[in-house]
């Protein structure tokens, strides 16, 4: 592996694990936000508005409960990905850095198109369609994804 596609998978990783933790961190707020809101509702002489107004807010709770047990996923599998980012491998998985022909894919969680130096990587989870499509794929194999045909270049 060249040192400068280590330093990008090290860059990729830090992005991916700063946005992961900023995600936690905002979703932790909106949850207390939400267990306050729920706590300081009293009941008022509109019994069924009350009701309504609990059920709605016992909603965003378990909502944000949800999103909060799947960033904690992200954030454990980024931190898996980080002990074997300078691991050689011959074939896609997770944690490959991928080169095409029509860019860079950083395999680990939905993160989305980032910028790292010069490059613009899609860091994409290993779900994802297009990550279903990479995973085990050797250098010098194709794939077609949004009818673009794309051919492994190099990976790291």
């Amino acid at each position: 592996m060249t040192n400068t596609y280590l330093n990008i998978k090290k860059n990729i990783l830090d992005v991916a694990l700063e946005r992961t933790n900023d995600r936690i961190a905002m979703i932790e707020s909106a949850l207390e936000t939400a267990r306050d809101s729920s706590n300081d509702d009293t009941k008022s002489s509109a019994g069924d508005k009350y009701e309504t107004s609990r059920e709605m807010i016992q909603q965003d709770i378990n909502r944000y409960q949800g999103q909060l047990i799947e960033a904690n996923k992200d954030l454990l599998q980024l931190t898996n990905i980080t002990s074997v980012v300078g691991d050689k491998t011959d074939f896609v998985k997770l944690g490959s850095l991928v080169k095409t022909n029509v860019g860079l894919y950083f395999i680990a969680t939905s993160i989305g198109a980032i910028k790292i130096g010069d490059n613009n990587v899609f860091v994409i989870s290993a779900a994802s369609p297009i990550g279903q499509l990479l995973l085990g794929r050797r250098v010098g194999e194709s794939f077609l994804f949004n009818r673009l045909n794309q051919s492994i270049l190099e990976l790291y």
